[in-house]
C-alpha cells in the first residue's frame, strides 16, 4: 500500500501548477486528511482559502492578529460550539497560508430551513439558477443522494425527510461554488476550497455547480479515502490514509 506521505510527495508538482481553484476533500474526523490538505495548501500558496466549516460571519472574524495562535483563533470562531472536529486538525491549514484571505461558505440554520422547504433564491441571493438550483435533479441522482443521506444517518430518519435533506446538500454545494467564485474574482486566485468528499465530488457536488457558473475556470479536485477504499464521484486525484480512531457513529441513533 502506498503511504500517504508518498501520495502527497508524488502529486505536489501537480498541486503547485496554475489551477484557478483547487478543491481538497476530506473525511472530517481524519487527522491525516487535514495534514495532507495543509501540505497541499503550502505547495499552492493560495490567495484565498474557502472553508465549508465557516459561515461568512465567522470568516469575517479572522484577522491577521489571530492567525498566529490556534487557541485564540478557535475562540474567535467559537469553534467548540460549531459541531466540527477538533480545531487542532484544521489550524495547520490556516497556518499553511498565513496571508490568504479567508472565506466562509457555511450554510446557516435559516438558510437550511429555506432550502428544506424548497426555497433557494433567498439563501443564494437570487443566483440559484446560475448554479443549477432552478432545475430538479435527474431521478437516478435524486434516488442515489437520498440513499446516501439515509446511510449517513444510520437508516434512522423518516423517509419523508430525505428530499429536504438533499435540497440542503444542493444548497451547500452551490454556496461553496459561489463563494469560491467570489474569492477568485476578488483575489485573482489561486483559491483552495476545504470541504468534505461529498461536496468535492465532480459529478454532482460543488465542482459541478461551479462548472455551470464559470466553465472557463481551471479546477482540480482531490478526494481523500481511508485504507484505499474506492471513492466515487469523479475526482482528479484520490489520496488514502489509515482510518481515524472513532466511536460507532450510529450508537446515538440506537
Amino acid at each position: 500500500m502506498r503511504s500517504l506521505a508518498f501520495a502527497i510527495f508524488s502529486t505536489l508538482s501537480c498541486a503547485a501548477s496554475a489551477q484557478d481553484i483547487s478543491v481538497l476533500g476530506e473525511v472530517h474526523d481524519n487527522p491525516a486528511h487535514h495534514a495532507a490538505q495543509a501540505e497541499r495548501v503550502t505547495a499552492i500558496a493560495p490567495a484565498a482559502l474557502v472553508f465549508e466549516m465557516l459561515t461568512p460571519e465567522q470568516a469575517a472574524r479572522v484577522t491577521p492578529e489571530l492567525r498566529g495562535d490556534a487557541e485564540t483563533l478557535a475562540k474567535a470562531l467559537d469553534w467548540d460550539n460549531s459541531g466540527w472536529p477538533d480545531f487542532a486538525m484544521y489550524y495547520p491549514i490556516f497556518a499553511a497560508a498565513p496571508d490568504a484571505r479567508i472565506y466562509g461558505a457555511g450554510v446557516g440554520r435559516e438558510e437550511a430551513r429555506a432550502a428544506m422547504e424548497g426555497g433557494f433564491d433567498g439563501p443564494m441571493g437570487g443566483e440559484a439558477a446560475r448554479f443549477g438550483l432552478d432545475r430538479p435533479l435527474p431521478e437516478d441522482q435524486q434516488e442515489a443522494r437520498e440513499a446516501l443521506q439515509m446511510e449517513a444517518h444510520c437508516n434512522a430518519i423518516p423517509e419523508d425527510m430525505l428530499p429536504g435533506m438533499v435540497r440542503i446538500q444542493r444548497l451547500r454545494d452551490a454556496m461553496l461554488a459561489r463563494t469560491a467564485l467570489r474569492a477568485h474574482e476578488e483575489t485573482g486566485g489561486p483559491v483552495v476550497v476545504i470541504t468534505g468528499n461529498g461536496h468535492a465530488r465532480r459529478d454532482w457536488g460543488m465542482p459541478a455547480a461551479l462548472a455551470l457558473a464559470a466553465p472557463e475556470l481551471d479546477l482540480h479536485v482531490v478526494g481523500q479515502t481511508e485504507n484505499e477504499m474506492p471513492l466515487v464521484g469523479g475526482f482528479d486525484e484520490v489520496l488514502s490514509a489509515p482510518p481515524a480512531q472513532r466511536d460507532d457513529p450510529c450508537a446515538a441513533f440506537r
